[in-house]
């Protein structure tokens, strides 16, 4: 007998060749190797209980295979073909069709299909229509650098790729599209950061006569829905709401990760009145002096011989205050 595991886009399952099913598919399947693609016929049978492999998801069943045929040969790959591979990201690019194979990537692929397939329903569901503009635009000059495209009919001309479609976005409100979306291709010719990239899809929701707090629960209905089609996790609604000011108060930033729990905490009417200059300067331009406690930790009190009153009387309101 020969057991061969057989991978398409779905996973792997396990096929048997024997000759009490077909002496031929026995002989063939004694010269596959690595990355040979085959074509089988058989029967899909249960494993017996004490063969069944619950690492796999098709661990339960097994194919009895009848017929083979050999499509393609492969060399042997530069690696292997599975998750957790340690080979550098240039290999990886050089052989790009091969590293598309890895469950890890198929997944990423197929993870990001449910997702549009979401949106679209959610969209649809709620009354909106899908409007493609076009990506060859006259140049709207925001916060990046277009990229160009040369015009071959108007010579010296060039069409600019949108940073993101809000060229047509007053045209189709003022038309009477009250509610539209894209899933929009967008290009920015700038440096790249870590939610940043020269070509990138976003989320478009366009909206007339809606106020903040009914763009906030159509969002919240996205997310959830995106994520229970895809991950089957159910997201608890309503989510916890902060306005800029609270954000930026406790968190420093206008997007927090609120899981991070060392808040910022305001000291200015504790060091006002300390005369060191660091505090009180800024202070006094309207700034503010803020610090976070962390857990476990300990303000130090590593300080010389010379170390002043004034920054002993810092450290003691220091711990007093943030513990």
């Amino acid at each position: 007998m020969i057991f061969i595991d057989l991978r398409d886009r779905e996973g792997i399952v396990q096929l048997v060749f024997s000759e009490e099913y077909d002496k031929d598919a026995l002989a063939v399947a004694d010269q596959l190797r690595n990355e040979y693609v085959i074509e089988i016929k058989g029967h899909v049978v249960m494993r017996a209980e004490h063969e069944i492999n619950d690492k796999m998801k098709t661990g339960k069943i097994e194919v009895r295979v009848t017929d083979i045929n050999l499509l393609n040969k492969a060399k042997n790959p530069p690696f292997y073909i599975q998750d957790d591979i340690n080979v550098s990201d240039e290999l990886r690019l050089k052989y790009r069709y091969l590293d598309l194979r890895r469950p890890e990537m198929q997944r990423g692929l197929m993870i990001r299909n449910r997702i549009t397939q979401a949106v679209h329903s959610y969209f649809d569901s709620e009354g909106f229509i899908d409007i493609e503009t076009p990506d060859l635009t006259k140049s709207t000059p925001e916060g990046a650098r277009d990229y160009l495209v040369p015009s071959r009919v108007y010579p010296g001309h060039f069409y600019a790729l949108p940073q993101s479609p809000q060229l047509f976005k007053q045209l189709l409100m003022g038309a009477g599209f009250d509610r539209y979306y894209q899933i929009a291709r967008c290009f920015r010719d700038e440096d790249l950061r870590g939610d940043r990239q020269p070509e990138f899809t976003q989320i478009d929701m366009e909206t007339s006569f809606l106020d903040a707090e009914e763009i906030q629960d159509l969002t919240e209905g996205l997310i959830a829905k995106v994520m229970k089609e895809t991950l089957d996790v159910d997201v608890k609604l309503p989510f916890e709401r902060l306005d800029w000011d609270d954000s930026m108060a406790r968190f420093g930033t206008d997007q927090p990760d609120v899981r991070f729990g060392m808040e910022l905490k305001d000291l200015g009417d504790l060091v006002d009145d300390l005369g060191f200059n660091v505090f009180s300067n800024v202070l006094a331009d309207g700034g503010q002096v803020k610090a976070i406690a962390v857990p476990g930790g300990l303000i130090s009190t590593h300080v010389k011989t010379s170390t002043s009153s004034l920054n002993t009387s810092i450290v003691s309101v220091l711990r007093a205050y943030l513990g």
